[in-house]
């Protein structure tokens, strides 16, 4: 271990990989930028990583999560993964946990709801010594924040990703744009192969159908723009709903809440 992070937090995710305690967090804060990508990589330790501020998306080979401000993504150890940002300041507050730390653990990448009390626990870790006391209170913290891990209800924020390279070609191109209105004949055609095979083949592989995936990729995409403070009706007509009214009645069917009260705002024109 590096003897510097006795006294003093480092900003790079390797040095936290074998402080001997089962919890440790760094701090992660990136500029705005038209686009921000950490490159694939992967450590040991589990990764809880919290959104502060703004909206940042979770890609591996097997899907693309999408964490907006106040949830936070789950990465089991060893899984490679990117970072992506559009457009927008991002803070994120990073726990590094042994894949031993709890039983309950997730198994799998996710995206959870972060309840009021493991955001306060979250603050409260910050100023907790990356050496901390086990048997006393810094312990307890760490511990009680495992329990709220384990026990966080997920959120639909996730897009599985086929293995083919014509339909991989398809979903990458959808993510970086997921306004495009192109039809199912164009999206055949963008992925050289025919549509019938499409639909077969996207179904075979990811378990939904390529008309459910883009509308969850829309989804993703609408969470994004509404957490950086775009009216609900410029998203609902930019992604191609008929009206707000039917953008925030699929919002509420998939997601449980309005858009003004998923994000806890007041100031959106339209529920």
């Amino acid at each position: 271990m590096n003897n510097s992070l006795t006294t003093a937090r480092s900003v790079v995710f390797q040095d936290y990989q074998d402080i001997p305690r089962p919890v440790s967090m760094i701090i992660v804060e990136h500029d705005p930028e038209p686009s921000m990508i950490v490159p694939r990589h992967s450590h040991p330790r589990a990764q809880l990583a919290y959104s502060v501020k703004g909206t940042f998306a979770l890609h591996t080979e097997e899907g693309a999560w999408l964490v907006p401000p106040n949830r936070a993504v789950w990465v089991p150890g060893g899984v490679e993964h990117e970072m992506h940002a559009r457009g927008q300041a991002v803070s994120n507050r990073s726990l590094y946990i042994q894949p031993d730390a709890s039983p309950d653990l997730p198994i799998e990448c996710c995206v959870i709801e972060v309840s009021p009390l493991m955001r306060h626990l979250i603050i409260e870790a910050i100023d907790i010594p990356l050496l901390y006391d086990e048997a006393g209170r810094d312990g307890r913290v760490m511990r009680l924040i495992l329990d709220e891990i384990c026990g966080a209800p997920k959120i639909p924020l996730h897009v599985p990703m086929p293995r083919d390279a014509r339909l991989l070609r398809i979903c990458r191109a959808l993510l970086a744009d997921p306004s495009h209105d192109g039809d199912i004949e164009y999206w055949a055609h963008h992925g050289a192969l025919g549509r019938r095979t499409l639909t077969r083949l996207f179904r075979d592989q990811t378990g939904i159908t390529f008309t459910l995936w883009r509308q969850q990729v829309r989804l993703m995409e609408a969470l994004r723009r509404l957490s950086s403070g775009t009216p609900v009706t410029t998203v609902a007509f930019d992604l191609g709903y008929e009206s707000p009214s039917a953008f925030s009645a699929m919002f509420r069917r998939v997601m449980g809440k309005t858009p003004r009260h998923y994000l806890g705002r007041s100031d959106m024109d339209l529920d």
